[in-house]
């Protein structure tokens, strides 16, 4: 695998590269390829199979390989390379070219021969690639499809028009042509001279030399075609702030910038260009110039261009007023709207909201755009917002305060001369955008649930996040509020809004309602007294496995668990409390042994996280469609590695069991609170101890502890006492005199050469809180693990049931370290704190 690329490949995710998030980048079912841009050739469908390919690494060497998953827009594709039985992911940025060996042919070709008309469809042209390294790639392609992640070429393989499907990713090349030199053409035909050539070549290399945010500044845009060309190239200009690209141009000085930022700091609420504006620093059109050329906003001739009325519909005439806004375009999912300065956060936040899609700003060319607002409405009969039925909620206001803001205008306009028993109805306005609110904010803010509590009398309806494993408020609601909100939550999820007396369970796509925040929600719906209902909604924002390699899992942890799963037959227990991430840590291995040559089957409660190549499955207990009947569904569907959800009851733990011994790796979660109660449970349940100690062959045990804020966190040399209470936390889980327990002094030596500085001291990491963790000094979360790997000895202790306590020592002398003891570990590695670890293990 050295051999496909410089520098090497690397099994971690790039840099600053969080794991993806569900949906980006992903029609169903897989990545849709382009095919080459021609009617003949039928549009290309979702990769639900693996391919067979070729890669050519950086060094020129092809490599031949079977590619499970392609993702361009998440820098992100799986292959396999024989004879490994793995996959391996790779980054974009190292190959040159990935070829799929899968011919692609002309639409017509299965149905006969071409008709005449059509056999010159593909004229073949040559291509030149310019790679970063200086080297070059040429050939020949049926035309080519070109966008923000690379360029997709189409090599023709006869004279059909059956084509083979390159693609190259943008970091790769510096520059592609396509079809003979012009200028050699030029001179074959005697229509120019070679100094005429010269010169012409001298003036295209200044012109590519200018920078795009000048020639997007001398482009005038009038048309919609012309509109998503600025558009399409502002997308790759780089990100400059506008106080960096006023003193680039030298409108301000560098004195002006600081006083505008701290004046700024006081006043969140305006931009720092319009202060610098008010401040008679910079008139507008400088500003404009530095949005247009640093930053690469489009500008666009709002006087004449011509305005798509459905981008009228979506913004309401008083909104465009107030925010000084004129819609553009309503393209796919997107909005296009004008304004004075693209910059503003709060006033995309709003509009993004109002138009429920993605906004795209671009630049004003007029000093007059509220005349050319009113102007565009009157021409479309938009007059007045009350004709088309959009009415801006009253007393609502996005532009500064967020949530705060909102909740202080809704009881502002709901308390003055309204009854104590008003309700309002859950298709509110006020309500559906409050709603929406709250989820986006969730989701920005790393939440796992969202709790709302409803309350008799006139008591506030609750709403709370759990954040790191904590509850924390978030805002109170008028009680008018209570049963509307409770209702919208049903109907957003397709439940009964008139069931009020029995739990529900339900399921929210929230990109149907904002599509800019593609996340999934869990939610359910609680009855409580005095005919109340509670909602608790589950933010499903991690839809995809997250490798082994990066679970916080120790290095002789990672290494036993990808040995048990790597095992053709056995049982894998992951055993815990709820929401301690077993179901991560199950897919996580699963990740790690789905290649093409295994058939694997899930049954989950619900289906959380997806990946290409698993059948999975969601029980229904309503319909009796249960674990156990799953499970059995499954050995009739020639299995190679079946995933239980939860062993509930005893028939699911028997078929389980029985299913590893004819064959099958079977991996399931349990609620136990440790590796070796697992066992002890199991065999409380009725299992044989001969056949279940023949199966089992691991058992990991987790929790997740809150971690420390790695941008307040402090260090300072341990203390002997504190030293000496981790000593003794460690030590205690060994019973006394145990024969190959370590020694104080040899495990606190060990601790140094691990943990300690330069001098060899033991360190104590604190956080003392910040703006990155809300001043908490927590800030995510990390696992701490406990992994028992069944050996010929604690296979005897099963087989004679023995007691937890006999089968955890002797677990310990093969090498197990408790969650306590993993715990203190990552305490000593400054990621979390002893508190911490003592408040979700036992000693």
């Amino acid at each position: 695998m050295t051999d496909l690329s410089l520098p090497p490949l690397s099994l971690a995710p790039p840099e600053g590269h969080p794991p993806p998030a569900a949906g980006q980048g992903l029609a169903p079912g897989g990545f849709v390829w382009p095919t080459p841009p021609y009617p003949c050739y039928s549009p290309g469908l979702p990769q639900c199979e693996p391919e067979a390919c070729e890669i050519e690494g950086l060094n020129g060497k092809i490599m031949k390989a079977r590619m499970t998953l392609f993702s361009p827009a998440e820098d992100q594709l799986l292959v396999q390379l024989p004879p490994s039985r793995t996959t391996v992911p790779v980054k974009l940025s190292q190959f040159r070219r990935l070829t799929l060996l899968a011919p692609l042919s002309p639409s017509f070709m299965s149905r006969g021969a071409a008709p005449a008309e059509l056999m010159d469809f593909h004229p073949t042209v040559a291509y030149q690639l310019e790679l970063g390294d200086g080297t070059q790639l040429t050939g020949r392609t049926i035309g080519h499809v070109e966008n923000v992640h690379g360029l997709f070429l189409f090599q023709p393989l006869d004279e059909g028009g059956t084509v083979r499907r390159v693609f190259c990713a943008k970091g790769v090349y510096a520059r592609a042509s396509f079809g003979p030199v012009l200028g050699e053409v030029l001179l074959a035909a005697h229509s120019a001279t070679p100094a005429q050539i010269a010169n012409v070549l001298a003036e295209q290399e200044g012109l590519r030399e200018q920078r795009l945010g000048d020639v997007l500044m001398n482009q005038n845009v009038l048309s919609r075609e012309q509109l998503e060309t600025a558009l399409s190239s502002q997308s790759r200009m780089p990100m400059v702030r506008i106080g960096e690209a006023l003193l680039a141009l030298g409108f301000i000085t560098p004195a002006q910038l600081d006083h505008a930022l701290a004046e700024q700091r006081g006043n969140r609420s305006v931009p720092l260009g319009e202060l610098l504006v008010r401040g008679g620093h910079i008139d507008r059109n400088e500003l404009r110039t530095a949005l247009a050329r640093k930053m690469g906003y489009p500008v666009v001739q709002v006087d004449t261009y011509p305005v798509d009325p459905a981008a009228l519909k979506q913004i309401p005439l008083p909104v465009a007023r107030r925010m000084n806004v004129l819609p553009l375009q309503a393209l796919a999912g997107r909005l296009v709207v004008a304004l004075e300065d693209p910059s503003r956060g709060d006033v995309l936040e709003e509009l993004a909201f109002l138009a429920q899609g993605k906004i795209v700003p671009v630049l004003s060319a007029s000093d007059n755009l509220a005349h050319v607002i009113q102007v565009a409405y009157q021409k479309h009969g938009y007059e007045d917002s009350l004709s088309i039925g959009l009415i801006e909620p009253v007393g609502l206001n996005f532009d500064e305060g967020g949530t705060e803001r909102l909740l202080a205008d809704l009881e502002l306009s709901r308390t003055v001369d309204v009854p104590a028993d008003d309700t309002i109805e859950q298709s509110d306005n006020t309500l559906v955008r409050l709603i929406n609110t709250m989820i986006v904010e969730a989701y920005s803010q790393g939440v796992s649930d969202i709790h709302i509590e409803s309350h008799p009398g006139s008591e506030k309806l609750r709403i709370r996040f759990r954040r790191d494993g904590m509850l924390r408020p978030y805002l109170e609601l008028p009680p008018s509020y209570r049963s509307a909100m409770i209702a919208r939550i049903k109907i957003m999820c397709d439940l009964d809004i008139s069931e009020r007396r029995r739990p529900q369970d339900g399921k929210i796509n929230f990109a149907r309602f904002v599509p800019s925040c593609p996340v999934e929600l869990r939610v359910a719906t609680i009855p409580t007294s005095n005919n109340l209902e509670d909602a608790v909604l589950r933010i499903l924002a991690s839809a995809r496995p997250i490798p082994l390699d990066q679970l916080s899992l120790s290095p002789r942890n990672v290494k036993a668990l990808k040995e048990a799963v790597e095992r053709p037959y056995g049982l894998v227990l992951c055993v815990g409390p709820t929401g301690s991430g077993k179901t991560t840590t199950l897919h996580s291995a699963l990740s790690h042994i789905n290649v093409p040559e295994r058939k694997i089957w899930t049954a989950e409660d619900p289906v959380e996280i997806t990946q290409p190549g698993l059948r999975q499955v969601q029980v229904n207990p309503k319909i009796d469609w249960t674990f156990a009947k799953a499970l059995r569904a499954f050995l009739r569907a020639d299995p190679d590695v079946i995933m239980v959800g939860e062993i509930r009851d005893q028939e699911t733990a028997k078929i389980a069991v029985e299913s590893s011994l004819t064959g099958h790796l079977v991996l399931s979660t349990l609620h136990t609170n440790s590796a070796a109660e697992t066992v002890t449970r199991l065999l409380d349940m009725g299992m044989d101890p001969f056949n279940f100690a023949d199966s089992l062959l691991a058992v990991l045990a987790q929790r997740l502890v809150r971690k420390l804020c790695a941008h307040c966190r402090t260090t300072e040399p341990m203390s002997a006492e504190q030293r000496d209470e981790l000593l003794d936390d460690y030590l205690h889980a060994w019973s006394r005199g145990r024969a190959g327990s370590p020694t104080r002094d040899g495990l606190l030596s060990e601790w140094q050469q691990r943990f300690g500085d330069e001098q060899g001291r033991l360190l104590r990491y604190h956080s003392p809180g910040c703006s990155h963790c809300s001043q908490t000094g927590v800030r995510g979360r990390v696992g701490v693990h406990e992994l028992l790997t069944v050996s010929r000895q604690l296979r005897h202790l099963i087989q004679t049931s023995t007691r937890a306590d006999d089968i955890q020592q002797q677990a310990l002398a093969e090498g197990l370290r408790t969650l306590r003891q993993d715990g203190i570990e990552k305490v000593l590695a400054g990621l979390t704190t002893l508190e911490e670890v003592r408040a979700t293990s036992n000693v």
